[in-house]
């Protein structure tokens, strides 16, 4: 296990890796709960089901992540992709769920073949930087106004379109109090701060009357997940509106993976001198894999977690950081009363943090410069309040060709771009 995992010549030891695989796993094992309490609020798609397709499916793409690329990353359904899943694709588009899952699995499916062939570079270059950063902080912002209204912060107004609800009692109360000790957890750098703010909202919320403890049974017998729901009926996928779905798993699958190697293995110092990442052909196929099999089995994209830093942070360097933290998903399964008893209320706080974590790539976009700036700010403001990430996407690239083109510049708008301007016209005029 030594030297599979190459300890020694990444001067690590077992205690140190294993003790940072836990620390990534309290990191991010809040999806066990946000997940199924946002997909499965889709009719059709138990949170039971929900909560072992997450499990099983984070487990499956560390483990392999650990064993194909010997990296220190984590892997699980992504938040912005499960809020796309639900409420883009599902509640807004009208799509059925089993629709988006086909999605899903023809997108990992896909990116295996990308992550095979090395064609990610073309797809990834075709992109503007600033679309990137702006695509990850509208994501962002879209998840917290998600939070804000799950939670009845956020509310329906007649006069004003939204507005603020009743803070002072029930879910919003609660809500606020989960969000301001995540937040002080944060600033005091303890390791899982989220999720120990989860679980503290959840137990305020006892005598509050919010968590329901009725019936509760510590430890209970997996449920079966979704397996194989897919529909591959032409009337489904042969749409513009279908392309526009797979194309935002796609992109943000690629790019939030892509980000979080780049992040986690500079952190780690593991990339070479000429800045590439070790084995990042084998950590992108296991991300891949993970997105196919979460499909299999019921759940929205799978993704490499930047969560994975705090365990970089405990001195986890190798592979077996992520088998630790793929193992505990594993051992997740047969605690779900636990995760499935934490109400919205609970889990909102986590939302809007983590819609806080990814606006931070805003200060890296040039907004100097309107022929970026402009597309930049409409990819961002659109996604909340169009309530759709696929629609930022499709006006930020629509926006950036004009005004490159206006603006005398279209040497900086690559082929492939210029593809996408075409078919995402294509898709306004024709829907």
């Amino acid at each position: 296990m030594e030297k599979f995992f190459e300890l020694r010549e990444k001067n690590t030891t077992y205690q140190r890796e294993i003790f940072a695989g836990i620390t990534t796993f309290l990191t991010m094992a809040y999806i066990l709960a946000v997940n199924p309490g946002m997909l499965g609020s889709i009719p059709g798609m138990p949170k039971e089901a929900i909560f072992t397709a997450t499990a099983i499916a984070s487990a499956i793409a560390t483990i392999v992540m650990a064993f194909a690329a010997n990296l220190p990353v984590a892997l699980a359904p992504g938040m912005g992709l499960n809020a796309f899943f639900t409420y883009t694709v599902v509640f807004g588009m009208g799509y059925s769920w089993q629709t988006a899952l086909t999605a899903v699995f023809l997108e990992g499916i896909l990116f295996i073949i990308l992550s095979l062939f090395n064609v990610r570079e073309i797809i990834i270059k075709a992109i503007p930087k600033n679309l990137k950063k702006a695509v990850a902080v509208g994501i962002g912002l879209f998840i917290a106004l998600i939070g804000f209204s799950n939670a009845g912060i956020v509310v329906k107004d007649a006069g004003t379109i939204i507005g603020f609800g009743d803070v002072t009692s029930g879910a919003p109360l609660l809500a606020i109090i989960g969000l301001a000790i995540i937040a002080v957890l944060y600033v005091a750098k303890i390791p899982g701060a989220v999720l120990i703010g989860i679980i503290i909202t959840t137990i305020i919320g006892i005598p509050m009357g919010i968590t329901q403890i009725e019936g509760f049974k510590p430890f209970s017998v997996p449920a079966a997940p979704l397996f194989f729901q897919f529909d591959f009926s032409p009337a489904a996928i042969f749409s513009f509106k279908f392309f526009t779905i797979f194309f935002t798993f796609l992109f943000v699958d690629i790019f939030d993976t892509i980000g979080t190697l780049v992040g986690v293995t500079t952190q780690a110092k593991l990339i070479d001198d000429r800045g590439n990442i070790p084995n990042v052909k084998e950590a992108l196929l296991s991300d891949a894999i993970g997105t196919v099999a979460g499909a299999a089995l019921g759940t929205s994209t799978v993704t490499s977690y930047i969560e994975s830093a705090a365990g970089v942070s405990a001195g986890g360097r190798t592979g077996l950081t992520s088998l630790t933290t793929g193992v505990l998903f594993l051992l997740a399964l047969f605690l779900s009363p636990f995760f499935l008893l934490i109400p919205s209320a609970a889990t909102a706080p986590a939302l809007i943090f983590v819609g806080f974590l990814m606006l931070q790539p805003v200060t890296g976009i040039d907004f100097t410069d309107p022929t970026e700036g402009i597309p930049a700010f409409l990819t961002i403001v659109i996604m909340p309040f169009s309530y759709s990430i696929a629609d930022g996407i499709v006006y930020g690239i629509i926006s950036y060709v004009i005004l490159k083109f206006a603006g005398r510049k279209s040497k900086d708008v690559s082929v492939i771009t210029w593809v996408l301007f075409v078919i995402f016209i294509l898709h306004i005029i024709l829907k």
